[in-house]
């Protein structure tokens, strides 16, 4: 497997999909029963082998920084009291001295220019990129999966939408060759979607996209679009994709979030045998 030093964490949307909840708090920090979506995605990140996590962060994201810091107060509190397991999973987010780093995107400018303002940080070596919207439940995580496949260039993950939702997602054009990408076209509709592979927020990128992206003109929407860097090194044959194991929730959706919030609990032995008699009543 090829180890994934470096994960990169966009977290500077203003989460409008969720508004009244994300006034005033990020809906990276909403939680999954009891873990915010962005400590899943980190854990995940851990898993293959990030060393080091940079958040791409906006104005009124300070409660994911104090997320993964620690909070003395708390911690003595609970050990004084010797409640040994709360204590440790208040302590599962921190990372190492220097593991954790947050920077500002000072504009909304899109995913692509997110990522090129860690430019600074990613180094000469390919690099993660992990959207916490997008939750997946599977044996093996899926960055680790991408990791595991991954040979150089960009390796995007993907899974099977219906045709009438091609609209919402970013869809490849896949080549002959097993998992090769001739191109990816961005939203398009039903009927000129070039197949049903829909990219989601997952993705091993190599260094030389950071140049790509400093040099691209705003795209849909007037942002920088990562899908429009994907495409320059797609015409040179350095892009594939890898159809993800597992079940995903977007749980940038309300309802998404909610579907996941259940899978979860159900999946858990302190929730499930009371939650399934629960959700039989309706």
């Amino acid at each position: 497997m090829t180890k994934i030093k470096t994960a990169v964490f966009p977290v500077a949307g203003l989460g409008t999909r969720f508004l009244p909840a994300t006034k005033a708090m990020p809906k990276e920090m909403l939680p999954i029963v009891d873990k915010p979506l962005i400590q899943f995605a980190v854990e995940e990140a851990r898993a293959a082998g990030a060393e080091r996590i940079v958040f791409v962060t906006g104005r009124s994201k300070h409660s994911i920084e104090n997320h993964f810091d620690h909070v003395v107060e708390l911690e003595n509190a609970l050990n004084s009291r010797g409640k040994d397991g709360a204590l440790a999973e208040t302590l599962a987010p921190v990372g190492k001295p220097g593991e954790v780093i947050f920077l500002r995107q000072q504009r909304p400018l899109g995913l692509g220019h997110a990522i090129w303002c860690a430019r600074h940080v990613i180094g000469n070596e390919p690099f993660g990129v992990l959207l916490a919207d997008d939750f997946v439940m599977s044996e093996e995580p899926p960055l680790v999966q991408l990791a595991e496949q991954y040979t150089g260039g960009a390796l995007v993950s993907t899974i099977e939408v219906p045709r009438a939702d091609t609209s919402s997602y970013g869809i490849v054009k896949p080549g002959a060759e097993d998992g090769s990408v001739i191109s990816m076209v961005e939203k398009p509709l039903p009927i000129d979607a070039p197949s049903t592979k829909a990219v989601i927020g997952r993705y091993i990128l190599p260094p030389e996209i950071i140049s790509i992206l400093g040099r691209l003109n705003p795209g849909s929407g007037g942002e920088i679009q990562l899908t429009d860097a994907l495409q320059v090194l797609a015409e040179k044959g350095e892009v594939r994709y890898l159809d993800l194991s597992g079940q995903r929730f977007d749980c940038g959706s309300k309802l998404g979030f909610v579907q996941a919030t259940i899978a979860v609990a159900m999946s858990r032995g302190d929730l499930a045998n009371k939650l399934q008699p629960f959700l039989k009543t309706f």
